[in-house]
């Protein structure tokens, strides 16, 4: 009896002792534990452990737009403020191409006090404490932010949270009331209409556009060699694999994914994997296998018509699902994966810009983008609603919708030259546009140094004349008509080729169609682009001297473009041609459209065009006057070449590539030059200039 009582006693003393242990190991961890110091914690946590972490991490898990937003910051305009970067900081390369993006776009502004939205200069993407690029003390740095205000309009980017083993969603902080654009995005703590699911990229992911996609919108066929390809099988192998993995390690991983129909898309150690944006640019369709994953910019993206959502729990059942789809099907996904790829997946700044301007519309909700406009090419980043919310209204919907565009112009006519009585080429080129039976009206930008000449100065027209004072590009709203005849003061236009160039561009709305071409290369020798005006069967810009386009790219490149370039462009005042075409063409993803060219001239003048880059239509006389020596025209300047190719780099620079498209297609009127009866041609008096 005693011996067992003292092994009762000898029993609960060793079980105090072990409890006592555990009691002081865990004050012990405690303690050492710092603020985001790199220890495993939440190790094989409970699901109870994982609420607690998940609830103290979404604490305002109710979040949305009306309730924890501020929308009397964004009165005077969506601006994002960058915080200024403390001494010691350290911002991964990643994320620096992140605030660069911001602070390049035309959202960015330095002053905090005109700020809409603020990004922390924190780096928080990645919040693994095992990873090299953990912050230190995140906590502590992002609370002590001047306008922090438990996160209320503020934007906090992450990769990569929790750590082994569990990955977790767990910052390291409290986001707060602060919106969260973050990969591997969890369905269940993402704030619908508040967070913003955005792609897992790598390191290597270029800031703008240079990554493109293995195939066009045209020229992708509607199977490949291969149906399914991925990787996962590997986990679920038998006996029965051993000739299926010995043919696999045969193949190249680029080489299946370029050449298989569907990819998988399996979660990684987070739910979502790099595989993802491998497969869209591969234009291999997604099938995605990551139950409870929130698919990147899914409030605005339709994935039904770019990708396979799968079931994890049913993975045999996929290749039955695959093979289900008929061809048309398979070549309208792959499509839709290739233009998603352009349009916001294939860069750094295209990620950020497509984060920003969702949270824009969510703040103008009632000018804001419809899912068409996002699903459709080109694009929610080049369709701005502030424009208009009809899709109608916007030339490269034209053919999609079924609708044509007014048949009807507005005459635009730059001058830069005092009238000098009724010899001006400005007053000829007035009658002539006037007397076409498609103009509307026009309107005449007076950009000279001379005061405005008075109305009787201007010839009488048919239409209404208006002069007004204003740069070239500005959406005026004295512009009613979807189309815009854009020309120079001294460009020499008939009215037959007025009415011809204009049917042409009532069969492509969304391009420009003109006379005046040139073309661009690559000059190797020297590393960057060239521009070149030489008279050839190739050319990748029509210039807006003589040129028909749509009224909303007047809007795009006042809007679209940052300030500080338009400032650059103003201050030359020699290249708005050319980023117009540079615009267009990132757009539509298509060169313009040359119409009937003007050959007449002596040999002796087409000289003088290849030398020094004088417009088709420039007046004859100027021609003689400077062959002859007198006042030297800005066509002629040496520096005039120069500033041009400066600039097509600076565009190309901006854009993160080199948008211009080469065409050799010219359209002519039919039985141009034929040899018949010049009675049976409609535009006889082209042929005859």
């Amino acid at each position: 009896m005693q011996a067992k009582k003292r092994y009762l006693l000898v029993s609960v003393g060793a079980g105090l002792l072990f409890l006592l242990y555990l009691w002081a190991l865990n004050k012990l961890s405690n303690i050492l534990v710092q603020e985001d110091s790199p220890q495993l914690q939440h190790q094989h946590t409970s699901p109870r452990e994982r609420r607690a972490i998940r609830d103290n991490i979404y604490r305002n898990r109710r979040c949305r737009m009306e309730t924890c937003f501020d929308y009397s910051r964004c009165q005077s305009g969506f601006k994002v403020y960058i915080y200024p970067a403390q001494r010691g900081d350290e911002i991964s390369e990643t994320y620096q191409k992140i605030l660069s993006a911001i602070e390049e776009s035309r959202f960015h502004t330095a002053d905090p006090s005109k700020a809409c939205l603020f990004v922390p200069s924190v780096d928080t993407l990645d919040r693994d404490l095992l990873s090299s690029q953990y912050v230190q003390n995140a906590r502590t740095r992002i609370q002590s932010l001047p306008m922090w205000n438990d996160g209320k309009n503020h934007l906090i980017f992450n990769l990569y949270s929790g750590t082994w083993p569990d990955y977790t969603e767990d910052l390291g902080f409290e986001v707060g009331q602060a919106m969260l654009a973050k990969a591997s995005a969890d369905v269940v703590n993402f704030r619908p209409n508040f967070d913003i699911s955005i792609p897992l990229f790598p390191k290597e992911h270029p800031l703008k556009g240079e990554a493109v996609g293995y195939v066009t919108l045209s020229d992708a066929p509607p199977s490949r060699k291969y149906l399914l390809h991925g990787k996962d099988w590997e986990r679920h192998k038998d006996t029965r694999c051993d000739r299926d993995n010995q043919q696999y390690s045969k193949f190249d991983y680029q080489e299946l994914l370029r050449n298989s129909s569907f990819c998988l898309v399996p979660r990684g150690r987070r739910l979502g994997s790099f595989r993802f944006l491998e497969a869209l640019q591969a234009a291999c369709i997604p099938v995605i296998l990551s139950n409870g994953w929130e698919l990147p910019f899914s409030e605005v993206i339709d994935w039904r018509k770019a990708a396979v959502i799968g079931d994890e729990r049913l993975l045999l059942q996929v290749p039955s699902i695959t093979r289900s789809v008929v061809r048309d099907r398979i070549l309208a996904l792959r499509q839709q994966t290739q233009f998603l790829w352009d349009a916001y997946f294939s860069s750094v700044a295209k990620i950020v810009l497509t984060t920003l301007e969702i949270i824009q519309d969510r703040v103008d909700s009632h000018i804001s983008r419809n899912h068409l406009l996002w699903n459709l090419l080109p694009g929610g980043l080049y369709a701005l609603p502030q424009y208009s919310t009809d899709p109608s209204q916007f030339p490269f919907y034209y053919h999609k919708l079924g609708k044509s565009p007014m048949q009807q112009f507005t005459a635009v006519i730059h001058t830069v030259t005092p009238l000098q009585a009724q010899i001006s080429p400005v007053l000829k080129l007035i009658i002539a546009v006037a007397k076409s039976k498609f103009c509307a009206q026009i309107v005449v930008l007076w950009n000279c140094d001379k005061p405005l000449p008075q109305r009787n100065k201007w010839p009488s027209t048919s239409v209404p004349l208006s002069v007004m004072i204003t740069s070239r590009f500005f959406p005026y709203d004295a512009i009613v008509t979807d189309a815009v005849l854009s020309l120079d003061e001294d460009t020499v236009l008939s009215t037959n080729e007025v009415d011809f160039a204009f049917i042409v561009w009532q069969s492509f709305p969304e391009r420009i169609v003109g006379y005046p071409a040139r073309s661009h290369y690559w000059d190797s020798s020297r590393s960057r682009w060239g521009y070149t005006s030489k008279w050839t069967n190739d050319y990748s810009m029509v210039l807006t001297g003589a040129a028909f386009y749509h009224r909303y790219y007047h809007y795009l490149f006042t809007r679209y473009v940052p300030a500080n370039l338009l400032k650059t462009v103003d201050r030359m005042a020699n290249c708005e041609d050319i980023l117009m075409n540079f615009l267009v063409s990132a757009v539509t993803k298509q060169p313009p459209i040359k119409v009937t060219q003007k050959k007449q001239y002596k040999e002796t003048m087409m000289r003088i065009f290849r030398q020094h880059e004088i417009p088709v239509y420039v007046k004859l006389t100027n021609i003689l006057r400077q062959k002859l020596g007198s006042k030297t025209s800005r066509w002629a300047d040496p520096d005039h070449f120069a500033q041009r190719q400066t600039c097509m780099n600076a565009f190309s620079r901006w854009l993160g590539f080199m948008p211009l498209v080469h065409s050799q297609m010219r359209l002519d009127p039919v039985l141009f030059r034929d040899q018949v009866s010049i009675l049976r041609k409609k535009y006889r008096d082209i042929e005859r200039l």
